[in-house]
């Protein structure tokens, strides 16, 4: 069967007037503050906290045959990103 996307098309829910539909989305200007945060379940951080008993595990590969450090911003990337070569080494084309 063929449909029209282009015609208008009428459900049940477009009859619904904008009050009703403004009773049901919150207000995002209200000052209610949102105590659930999906980002940090655990709850509030504040910056510069102790943080020393927190253990990471970090898997750090050696430097790759395609890859170059910018003397620069430090940054590792491809030799394909190498701008020129500084006296003092290599500049990526985002710091030239």
């Amino acid at each position: 069967m063929a449909t029209d996307y282009d015609a208008p098309r009428k459900t049940d829910d477009d009859s619904e007037s904008i009050e009703a539909l403004k009773e049901r989305v919150p207000d995002k200007l209200s000052g209610a503050v949102d105590v659930e945060d999906a980002d940090n379940p655990s709850g509030f951080e504040l910056p510069g906290a102790d943080l020393s008993d927190l253990e990471l595990d970090v898997v750090v590969l050696p430097p790759q045959e395609d890859e170059f450090t910018c003397v620069n911003c430090f940054l590792v990337k491809h030799r394909s990103q190498v701008d020129h070569e500084d006296s003092v080494g290599l500049i990526c084309r985002d710091c030239a």
